[in-house]
Order: structure tokens, then C-alpha cells, then sequence
């Protein structure tokens, strides 16, 4: 048993190493613009593409895209990200299309089209996302991204001839790297290893501002084990680093934790002006989809209203999610670009659950 085990998770490995590549693939397709991603992604995730009924025509399709039009075609099934259709072809004329391939044409599923055209309609008509909730919208923050990518880069840097490195991050944050290749070079005993990583850790959570109450407060966000398993996320392909460092990654030969305190980032907010509180329980590092994590109010200004009356002053609150926070630490955007992004969100009172993006995402990608 435990020899199969072990094969079915080389397999399994191996399997979303390679959809990485094509999550890599999409994102460069559609020119980093997220919008297209966060539309096509919202079903449930691709299963084997071994004996896939329909695998032929979608592959005729692929061929036939490119010998009559010269345009390149994907197929979904070999990304984690396109989880909508079949394929989505470029043909530099026209907007990118998503299709639904069936050998029998009479036999499409109404359901299926009907995301695809949800999914058009919510990137190109600022429609509502797929799904059931017609409050899901995406949200232009019309501002530039700003990261500390550059902050990693270094870090993956030091860490490949050092074993580890970690660092303090403006915003709150703390950044370690484990570089399994660097750490057979570094030729340390495990013991006085995990006593250096230690030591490095403390240094750069003392640094931040974030080591008081780590073990209630603090949560962290972790590359490992990730890679094609979040549609969300941008592939590591796709990152401003060094090809051989994007596919360590990639491998899990390396390793990235961002950690944070909830209490830090919400005074980090309060004092950019905004009325913020993190609401998880003392205790609770382990984040689960969907899970709020902070509440942001924003209460109306009402004047002319007589000394000590009786009012009740409307406001509206803005809550963050795990997804959004995920990308404050694992895309390690700056602190400003955050808060604006919120402040944006917020001024445009907008009900519902907006998923904003920003616009220059592909002056940042690779």
C-alpha cells in the first residue's frame, strides 16, 4: 500500500507540475489580464484527460484552429485555471473564444454554454460572474500594481546558495525561503539547519513588527504544495524571477511563507484612514475558501443635525475575504497599492461581492 501511495503521489505531483505550465500559458494568452481568469476558473477543477470521451475533437479542434487560421488554441484540461469549456482560441482579431467541444454538436449542454457566455459577458459587458449569485461582479480598480517582487527575487537568491533566507516585507509581513538544493550545499546537520532557519525567522518577524502574540494572531501563506491547486493564483511560470527559480517553485525544491499579523495589517489600515478590525479568532492560522478575515467600515457624514439627536449614521462595510488577502502575501503587493485598491472599492459603494483587479498586471508578470 504504501508503494502505490507513493506512485500516486509522484503522479499526482507530476500532473499539476505540467498544468502549471499551461496556467502559465493562459495567463501570457490573455496578455496577464485577470479578469479572463477569475471568469473561466469557477467551476470544479479538471479531472484525467486519459480516455476522455470527446478528447479527439477537442484536439481536432486545437490542429484545425491553427492550419486554417493560423491561431493558437488551448485546451483547458491541460491548465488548473480554465475550468469553463473546452478550448479558448486566439485568433488576434477578434476577442479571445471559449468553446465547448462535443462530437456531437446536438448533444452541448445548455449549462455548460450558458457559463460560457456568463463568463464573456463578465469580462467584456461587466456582467455578473458565473455562478449562482448574480452579486459577483468583477471590479476595475483603474490603479497601477505596485509589489515587492523584487524583495522575493533577492530572497530565492540568497537562499539557493544559503539554504534560507528570510526577511522583513513592508506592509506587516515576514519572508522566509528554503531552498532544498542550497541546503545540501550548505552540507549542515538538520539540528543546527532548523537552528539557523529559526534564528533568521525571529530575526525578520522582530523586523516587521509581528512577532508579539504570533501564536493567536499571525497567519502565513505558503507556496508548498501549491503549485495547480488554486486557480487564483498566478502560476510561478509567470513570476519577474529566474527561469531556474520559477521551476523550483514549481518542484517544491523551494519554498515560500509569507506570515503576517491580523492585528498588525488592521492598525496598518486604520492608519491610512480606514475603519478596519480583524474578525478571525485568536488561534485560527488555518484559512478555509471563502473565510473573512477582516471587516471594513465606512460610515456616511450626516451634518446639520441639532446637539445630542437621536441618529443612526448609514455606512457601508467592505469584508476581506482569504483570496484577497492571499494576494497581499503571496504576490507580496505594496502596502499603498493595497490600501488604495480598498479605498477604490469602497468609494464606489458597489453591493455585492466585487473581485477587483488591477489594470497594468502585465507590466508586473513575466
Amino acid at each position: 500500500m504504501e508503494t502505490w501511495r507513493f506512485e500516486h503521489d509522484v503522479c499526482d505531483r507530476l500532473v499539476r507540475q505540467l498544468r502549471s505550465v499551461g496556467d502559465a500559458l493562459a495567463w501570457r494568452a490573455f496578455n496577464f489580464h485577470r479578469p479572463y481568469i477569475l471568469a473561466l476558473s469557477r467551476n470544479d477543477p479538471p479531472g484525467p484527460m486519459y480516455g476522455k470521451t470527446g478528447l479527439l475533437a477537442e484536439l481536432d479542434r486545437v490542429e484545425r484552429a491553427f492550419k486554417e487560421n493560423g491561431a493558437f488554441a488551448l485546451l483547458h484540461d491541460l491548465t488548473n485555471c480554465l475550468r469553463i469549456g473546452d478550448v479558448t482560441v486566439w485568433d488576434r482579431v477578434r476577442p479571445p473564444r471559449t468553446e465547448e467541444i462535443k462530437t456531437n454538436p446536438k448533444a452541448r449542454k445548455s449549462a455548460q454554454i450558458r457559463r460560457i457566455n456568463q463568463a464573456r459577458a463578465a469580462v467584456l459587458e461587466a456582467g455578473p460572474l458565473p455562478g449562482e449569485r448574480a452579486s459577483e461582479t468583477l471590479h476595475d480598480l483603474d490603479l497601477p500594481l505596485r509589489t515587492h517582487l523584487d524583495v522575493l527575487r533577492a530572497a530565492l537568491d540568497r537562499a539557493a546558495t544559503e539554504g534560507c533566507h528570510a526577511t522583513a516585507v513592508p506592509g506587516s509581513r515576514a519572508l522566509y525561503v528554503v531552498d532544498q538544493l542550497g541546503c545540501i550545499q550548505q552540507g549542515l546537520p538538520s539540528p543546527q539547519f532548523n537552528e539557523r532557519l529559526q534564528q533568521a525567522v525571529n530575526t525578520a518577524l522582530e523586523s516587521a513588527g509581528i512577532a508579539a502574540g504570533r501564536d493567536e494572531h499571525n497567519v502565513h501563506f505558503t507556496s508548498l504544495e501549491s503549485t495547480a491547486r488554486d486557480p487564483l493564483r498566478v502560476p510561478w511560470a509567470n513570476y519577474p524571477l529566474h527561469p531556474v527559480a520559477c521551476a523550483r517553485l514549481i518542484g517544491d525544491y523551494a519554498s515560500v511563507i509569507v506570515e503576517t499579523s491580523g492585528p498588525a495589517l488592521a492598525r496598518l489600515l486604520q492608519v491610512a484612514g480606514l475603519d478596519a478590525h480583524w474578525v478571525l479568532p485568536p488561534g485560527k492560522t488555518s484559512l478555509k475558501p471563502g473565510q473573512v478575515v477582516m471587516e471594513i467600515h465606512q460610515r456616511e457624514q450626516l451634518r446639520g443635525l441639532p446637539a445630542g439627536a437621536l441618529t443612526m449614521a448609514p455606512g457601508w462595510t467592505l469584508q476581506m475575504g482569504r483570496s484577497e488577502l492571499d494576494r497581499y502575501m503571496i504576490e507580496l503587493v505594496q502596502p499603498g497599492s493595497w490600501i488604495a485598491g480598498m479605498k477604490h472599492v469602497l468609494a464606489a459603494r458597489q453591493v455585492g461581492q466585487p473581485w477587483p483587479h488591477y489594470r497594468n498586471e502585465h507590466e508586473v508578470w513575466l
